[in-house]
């Protein structure tokens, strides 16, 4: 039976935690996302060796949606084992979250922000996860075509029916980040959090004005995608590997690595070398530095890619 080491919160080396906007929450700085390497496809026993790993070492905090895989839901499906192996025990110390607002199932009512896909869809998700809430549910993107006012009192009334803790929202515009701050404020259900895509090579949140009203307003702020699908990593300074997710042609085109994009990665490198760390450790470093940062979510296909990525807060 899993017993989880003494030693994932100590001071000295362990994780450190940030406040979560104004609020009571507390979030590792480095969380786990389910987005890749936890699908059926995915061997159980690696994705219980890195969840197991993680929790070790002070990550609480693991992010999951309703479609991660692949195949959709199977992702949630294998947290749902891990629970029942591993983690029952230790229920009160995580701090789960799950999205919905992408596809999901076929037809009209499995995607985007309607009322009845927000709860079909988290009912869903706490079956398959063995939970009888989340902490964290989030409108995993923002649907232009249903009312604000719908998605939104979805949010509230899933608060208010014990299914979820808190609520947050992700790659929402900043006009209607404002509105989801005011209506949820006005009903006593705070925005928790937002997700966004913030790394080196990618700085929208910031360019928008998305961070600083957060910052500003009392909104944590959670990076995905912060070393850019592998980009930001050592993986492509001397060219592009023949198993890599370039060379697939897997979320990162050929294109991409243009001569002036490699040139500016060796500039960071360097920088980073000079400071005895890695480029994925200087680039995760770099987003925690931002102002209003809570915590960056890290992908791993294995443990000794997370203790890398830990090396960050090190």
């Amino acid at each position: 039976m899993y017993k989880a080491a003494e030693s994932r919160y100590q001071e000295e080396g362990g994780m450190v935690f940030e406040r979560c906007g104004r609020s009571g929450v507390l979030l590792p700085r480095v969380s786990l996302g389910f987005w890749h390497n936890f699908g059926s496809v995915d061997p159980y026993e690696r994705s219980r060796e890195i969840v197991r790993y993680a929790f070790d070492h002070g990550i609480t905090h693991m992010d999951l949606a309703n479609n991660y895989g692949p195949v959709y839901g199977s992702a949630e499906e294998t947290f749902g084992r891990l629970m029942d192996d591993d983690l029952r025990p230790y229920r009160d110390e995580l701090f789960i979250a799950t999205k919905a607002g992408y596809d999901m199932w076929p037809g009209p009512y499995g995607n985007w922000g309607s009322r009845k896909y927000l709860m079909a869809s988290l009912d869903q998700s706490l079956r398959r996860m063995h939970l009888d809430y989340v902490d964290l549910f989030y409108s995993h993107r923002y649907d232009p075509a249903t009312p604000l006012e719908e998605t939104l009192q979805a949010l509230v009334d899933i608060v208010r029916a014990g299914k979820a803790l808190y609520v947050g929202i992700s790659r929402w515009p900043l006009e209607a980040t404002k509105f989801a701050y005011d209506y949820l404020r006005q009903r006593d259900v705070p925005l928790l959090i937002y997700q966004g895509r913030l790394n080196m090579l990618d700085r929208e949140p910031q360019e928008t004005g998305i961070m600083d009203f957060c910052a500003d307003h009392g909104v944590g702020f959670i990076s995905f995608s912060p070393l850019a699908q592998g980009l930001l990593t050592d993986r492509y300074l001397n060219g592009i590997p023949q198993d890599s997710r370039m060379a697939k042609e897997k979320f990162l085109k050929h294109e991409m690595l243009t001569p002036e994009l490699l040139t500016q990665l060796r500039l960071w490198n360097d920088e980073a070398q000079a400071q005895g760390r890695s480029l994925a450790e200087y680039a995760l470093r770099w987003i925690l530095e931002q102002r209003g940062v809570t915590s960056v979510l890290v992908g791993a296909s294995s443990t000794g890619q997370l203790d890398k990525n830990l090396r960050a807060v090190r």
